[in-house]
């Protein structure tokens, strides 16, 4: 049996994981994809590196394009991150008959339709699974498990990061900035952490599942983000006395032909599932109208459960190279994409006010909300044994987005509120 033949962009935490699965699982692979797998070059930055896998120093190379130009290679897998250098690299990759598997959620979120539009021109395969969620198969199972539904909804914790720091906030009362520099300290989070928690990295997931999920072009710039830098220990510990956690949640939404997607706090009930995904766990909830609800959970991160979802990847690109039907399995995007507007996305909602704690203060804040349509599953009032002025934490039923922004607006000049303290997206 010829073997397949394999070039590796990148040799980091991921890349060694590969390497260490095709190596170490060389009999299941033989079985499951029919061919021997063999790593025939890597391209990395330093070839004098000490590495944690036995690499022949003749396969290493510091130049991409030996890699990508190399006659013998057939699938290219890129691990080496990037956006503009790394999208030449998979272009001529396919334009070669190279077929390509990657974990690069940042290229595939912005460039994605135009790597999928190459490859299917060049009769192509492009993988992506480990783009998002790490070691869950979610991609592979909106793109086939659910082909035969209609999904009305996903929504997911895709972030480890953040949800590590909503746990420890949670669970032992840290503060914001001190979870942050923990997360930085154990490798979680970057330096520059801003991609992490002000959910830039949670909203090139989500754009990459509601493409997939609603079989439309999902850009970057339709999702509405918002990260968790804002949020307090008072508000963590008010959605606990409530019976919610906060969670960074991306929700991506259609009703009938209109789609939403979003990344936000979100304070979700307690008895949800998705309430107890802790640490830097990964999980992504979809609604179908035939299946109903589903979740899917697991590591979102890390050497070897991505790893695993790129392997996978690389044994179907060969299994679709024994039968001859390469570039023919990416997700047909056939419907014309429309958006939500403010008016149509519905929320319930939870306000935490400021407000000076005389008579008649909470009838005027009540008043307002009747006065743009926006009914109240619960109200409570309290004075704060730290705050001269008074809380009252507000719930709502389903309200739109645009008027909730007019209730906030109102209650940005009202004189008796003094502070709009936190606004948060209710699920569960």
């Amino acid at each position: 049996m010829k073997p397949v033949k394999v070039g590796l962009l990148g040799l980091g935490t991921v890349g060694t994981g590969v390497v260490r699965i095709v190596e170490r699982h060389q009999e299941d692979l033989l079985g499951q994809a029919g061919s021997p797998i063999i790593i025939e070059q890597i391209a990395v930055k330093n070839t004098n590196k000490l590495r944690s896998v036995p690499i022949d120093a003749d396969k290493l190379t510091d130049d991409p394009w030996d890699v990508i130009r190399n006659p013998e290679i057939d699938v290219i897998i890129e691990v080496m991150g990037g956006i503009n250098q790394t999208k030449e690299y998979i272009l001529e990759a396919l334009a070669s008959g190279k077929h390509v598997v990657t974990a690069n959620k940042d290229l595939m979120a912005l460039h994605g339709q135009e790597i999928l539009a190459k490859a299917r021109e060049n009769r192509c395969d492009v993988m992506y699974e480990a783009s998002v969620a790490g070691g869950i198969p979610i991609i592979r199972t909106l793109i086939e498990g659910f082909s035969s539904d209609r999904i009305t909804k996903i929504m997911g914790i895709v972030n480890g990061t953040t949800n590590y720091m909503l746990t420890k906030m949670t669970q032992e009362g840290v503060s914001y900035s001190d979870v942050l520099r923990e997360a930085q300290e154990l490798g979680y989070a970057e330096a520059d952490p801003t991609s992490d928690v002000e959910g830039l990295d949670a909203a090139r997931k989500m754009a990459i599942l509601a493409t997939l999920g609603f079989r439309t072009n999902v850009a970057l710039e339709d999702v509405s983000v918002r990260g968790i830098s804002s949020i307090s220990q008072e508000d963590i510990q008010y959605a606990k006395r409530l019976g919610y956690e906060v969670k960074l949640l991306g929700i991506a939404e259609r009703e009938k032909d209109a789609i939403s997607v979003t990344v936000q706090p979100t304070m979700v009930k307690n008895t949800h599932p998705i309430a107890s995904v802790n640490g830097v766990f990964n999980a992504v909830y979809v609604y179908g109208e035939a299946v109903g609800e589903t979740m899917f959970y697991g590591p979102g991160a890390g050497e070897m459960p991505t790893a695993t979802s790129i392997v996978a990847d690389l044994v179907a690109v060969v299994k679709n190279l024994k039968l001859g039907v390469n570039g023919q399995q990416a997700a047909a995007i056939f419907r014309d994409k429309k958006l939500m507007s403010d008016e149509q996305t519905m929320s319930k909602n939870f306000l935490l006010l400021h407000v000076d704690d005389r008579a008649g203060v909470l009838a005027q804040i009540t008043q307002v909300f009747a006065e743009y349509g926006v009914s109240l599953e619960s109200v409570l009032q309290q004075p704060n044994p730290t705050n001269p002025e008074a809380e009252i934490i507000v719930i709502t039923h389903d309200a739109s987005r645009a008027s909730i922004q007019k209730v906030l607006q109102v209650f940005e000049s009202l004189d008796v509120i003094r502070k709009v303290k936190s606004a948060y997206r209710v699920e569960g």
